[in-house]
Order: structure tokens, then C-alpha cells, then sequence
């Protein structure tokens, strides 16, 4: 099965689904900066700098519990962007943003961005939309961690990593996958022996390697793809704004 969004490229299809009237708007304020792994976008109740178009890096959005334990509720890659407060008019959030899987992003200052939102109702809807989709994540993620089983949430997220990554080798660790999906360690490692032994994932120091994704669609059992499906129909390739 294919990948949800495309294979990445060089563009973040986000912005590159804007027409190129509103493109425009924000062409002059955008810098491609190099984001490395554990870069910090976004600190709880911390007001947001600047909002990040992924072109290769992947960001996740993380829940921060009294104890400090964490848990990923969201997952962003070429196909979106951090500060989904920021659409929404809101300057900072109990959510903290890192940056899973580096690369490239396009940062924009978040009182700039505010300001063409407000100006401009077509682009303010544009990310709206977007917003929408990332809801539907989020609530998947929440029905997933309720109910499906670990080599299930595992397959899953597998799979969104999968979607924002050019080929097949995933770079990430036990340590890290258990913050991720909110389990121990020991978790994480029965869960993968679960898939490999399945001959769905090659799992290494340190990469994970996709082998088989129909197996791991069908790993997931119906966990995954309600957001995607949402996602293609709103700013799929071939829904370019005129």
C-alpha cells in the first residue's frame, strides 16, 4: 500500500496546496532552519515563537502528566505544521513540541503569522482546515491508547512515521517509542518482537525499517487512516486553492 500523503519532497504540502496568491502573503517571512532531533518547539503554558511548515523533519505534539510522564498525542511531518494554538487565535498551550526526526522547516514568527490570519480570511480558513485533520489525529490517537492493543497503537504509529519519512528506515529507540505510546520500555520491546516476528518490521539499533505496510495496515485493525482519508480529501494533490 502506498504511503498516506506521497513520498516527502522538498515542499511542505501544506503550503504548497495554498494558491499562489496566499503563498505569496507568506513566501517573504518563511526560513528554511535545520531542526535537529529533541529541538523544542513549543514549552507547556510558554508562549509560541514561531510557528514550523516541516519539509523533513517530523514533530510530535506531547501531553505532560503531574508526574512528568508523557505521552505523544499528535505527530506532524512534511503534510502540516506546529502551533495549532496559534490558528486558533491562542498563544500558548499545556501541550509541549519537539522534533522526533530531524531535518528542514520553514519558520515563520508567530506575531507575523497572526497578523496575515487576521488579515486574510482565506489563509486564516486554509489552516483551519488543516486544524480539523489534526483534531481527528488526535482523537484517533485517544480511541487507539483506549482501546487497541500495544502491537496495534504500535503498528499505527508505525505507520504515521512511515507517511512523513522518505523510505522505509524509521530512526528511533525503544526509550524513545515508550514516551511515545506511554508504556515501559519492556513494552515497546514485546510489542516490536511482536511485528518482526510477523516479518512486518526489521527493527535494529537505533531504525526500525517498514517491511511489510499493507501487513501493518492490517496490523492496525482500522486504528489508522480516518485522519489521513481526511487529510487527502481537504488538501490532497489534487486539491490545489484557485
Amino acid at each position: 500500500m502506498a504511503k498516506a500523503f506521497g513520498q516527502p519532497t522538498d515542499s511542505n504540502r501544506l503550503l504548497s496546496s495554498l494558491s499562489p496568491a496566499l503563498r505569496s502573503l507568506l513566501e517573504p517571512h518563511l526560513h528554511l532552519t535545520r531542526f535537529e532531533r529533541q529541538s523544542v518547539l513549543q514549552y507547556p503554558q510558554e508562549t509560541i515563537g514561531c510557528v514550523v511548515f516541516p519539509v523533513g523533519c517530523i514533530g510530535s505534539m506531547v501531553a505532560v502528566g503531574n508526574d512528568d510522564r508523557r505521552i505523544e498525542v499528535g505527530l506532524f511531518g512534511f503534510e502540516g505544521m506546529s502551533g495549532a494554538s496559534v490558528v486558533m487565535g491562542v498563544d500558548t498551550s499545556p501541550l509541549e513540541v519537539f522534533i522526533q526526526v530531524a531535518g528542514d522547516g520553514y519558520a515563520i514568527d508567530t506575531d507575523v503569522f497572526r497578523k496575515l490570519l487576521r488579515q486574510h480570511d482565506e489563509l486564516a480558513a486554509h489552516f483551519t482546515r488543516y486544524i480539523h485533520c489534526l483534531n481527528i489525529q488526535t482523537t484517533q490517537t485517544a480511541l487507539s491508547n483506549g482501546q487497541a492493543k500495544l502491537e496495534e497503537r504500535l503498528a499505527r504509529w508505525l505507520l504515521m512515521c512511515h507517511d512523513r519519512v522518505p523510505g522505509d528506515r524509521i530512526s528511533l529507540t525503544h526509550e524513545f517509542l515508550s514516551v511515545m505510546l506511554g508504556v515501559r520500555r519492556a513494552g515497546v520491546t514485546v510489542g516490536t518482537h511482536l511485528l518482526e516476528g510477523k516479518g512486518l518490521i526489521r527493527a535494529e539499533r537505533g531504525i526500525i525499517s517498514v517491511l511489510d505496510r499493507e501487513g501493518l495496515e492490517k496490523e492496525a485493525r482500522g486504528s489508522y487512516g480516518v485522519a489521513e482519508k481526511e487529510y487527502l480529501r481537504l488538501f490532497g494533490k489534487d486539491r490545489i486553492e484557485r
